[in-house]
């Protein structure tokens, strides 16, 4: 469905939400371990849905995937915190942080995006991820090697998917061994949003002095880091500001880390309750790159993004209002049948798979090839080292309540 434009001779109504509001389906226990039932409803009775709250939920592929790309929805920072500021409770903290976050690449619109990104980009190019690939091998085997060591079974989230982001960014950017549990400590809050938006904020001051003092060192000691490239591009025509700067380096760092480790986690869960598709992997390791990004559509870690409608504009019949909050449903798309074949099927061969966990468009994640490099290399190599991997005996799933991510606390297994 295409996004087209409205006029006042013909303009669609903004119904009320439906006596049932759907979205609400979303929040209970049922949906936080299984939400796409949740998501196949809302397909068929409400595709363009708006909830009690105001905020309306896509969950059509074809829908998401042209909003991406439709600059009448919105990412600017200043929208953005109007829109939550003016619904109140929780949501209007989240402007706080949003307020905090400065004018950054993924919270603002072209002609500033445009800029932003392309700054980032010199810097964070594919060779320097790519060369990251022997030092992330040796970081898992490690993670691997302690794990096996201390007994017979682990929690992957604790042992190996979490700390290996972390070690991989800190490479990539150049962040002192010593500092490192500090910086941890800090994204483990960051995670925690939706649960203590206090802490968060508080963390969110504490990480922004930190890597401030970070950029003054590299302007006096430049090294072969992702930072001192940043600051490199201050001598170039369009510069990052230093405000710009900080907002970068914050986003880059930060950005990866939950979806890194739970992609990881995920994807191995995912693996586990399709014992054939596991074997598929085992006997051709080859498939690794593929499967990386079937596990990534078939468990979506990123559920939905949000934008804000900039100008009025007619989505599936609906008319979306100008300073409405709008959210998209990735994990919906990605197992919407108009799209992919028999959806709720793991195939790590699966053709054709133009999956939109990174997002699309001029916000297209960043970040995702260094995601599916770690993910590559850890979820590859637990296949391969441990051939008796399976879930903990009683193990008992306890997922995150944030319905815009699909994220475990744990991941009991045994080996």
């Amino acid at each position: 469905m295409n996004l087209t434009d409205t006029t006042d001779e013909a303009r669609p109504t903004a119904g009320p939400a439906p006596a049932h509001d759907l979205a609400a389906g979303l929040l209970t226990p049922e949906a936080r371990r299984d939400p796409y039932p949740f998501y196949a409803r809302m397909r068929r009775e409400s595709p363009v849905h708006r909830s009690a709250q105001g905020i309306w939920y896509l969950t059509r592929y074809a829908d998401v995937e042209t909003a991406l790309g439709d600059l009448r929805l919105s990412n600017d920072r200043d929208r953005m915190t109007r829109a939550y500021g003016g619904l109140g409770g929780d949501l209007k903290a989240l402007s706080r942080l949003a307020d905090r976050l400065g004018r950054v690449m993924t919270n603002t619109d072209p002609p500033d995006h445009a800029r932003l990104r392309k700054l980032a980009n010199r810097a964070f190019t594919a060779r320097r991820v790519e060369a990251l690939r022997d030092g992330v091998q040796r970081i898992v085997d490690r993670l691997i090697d302690e794990a096996v060591a201390a007994g017979p079974t682990m929690d992957l989230i604790e042992a190996v998917a979490s700390p290996l982001p972390m070690s991989a960014v800190c490479e990539l950017f150049g962040i002192p061994d010593g500092d490192r549990p500090q910086v941890k400590s800090w994204f483990h809050r960051f995670g925690r949003l939706g649960e203590d938006i206090d802490k968060s904020e508080e963390a969110i001051g504490q990480y922004e002095e930190y890597l401030s003092g970070l950029i003054r060192q590299r302007r006096r000691e430049p090294g072969d880091d992702l930072i001192s490239a940043l600051v490199a591009t201050q001598a170039q025509d369009d510069r990052l500001t230093d405000s710009e700067l900080l907002s970068t380096c914050f986003v880059l760092i930060t950005a990866g880390d939950e979806t890194t480790t739970h992609l990881i986690g995920n994807g191995v869960l995912a693996l586990l309750r399709h014992p054939d598709q596991l074997a598929r992997l085992r006997a051709d390791p080859g498939l690794i790159r593929g499967a990386v990004e079937e596990l990534a559509r078939y468990d979506t870690v990123t559920q939905a993004i949000v934008r804000v409608v900039a100008q009025d504009l007619e989505i599936g019949g609906q008319l979306l209002r100008e300073g409405e909050l709008v959210y998209l449903f990735l994990g919906a798309t990605n197992r919407d049948p108009e799209r992919f074949e028999d959806p709720d099927r793991l195939d790590l061969t699966r053709p054709g798979n133009r999956h939109l966990s990174f997002g699309h468009g001029p916000h297209f994640c960043l970040g995702g090839p260094l995601a599916k490099l770690q993910a590559e290399v850890a979820v590859g190599t637990l296949v391969r080292r441990l051939p008796e991997l399976r879930l903990a005996d009683g193990a008992a799933l306890d997922w995150r309540p944030n319905p815009l991510q699909r994220r475990l606390n744990a991941l009991p297994l045994t080996y």
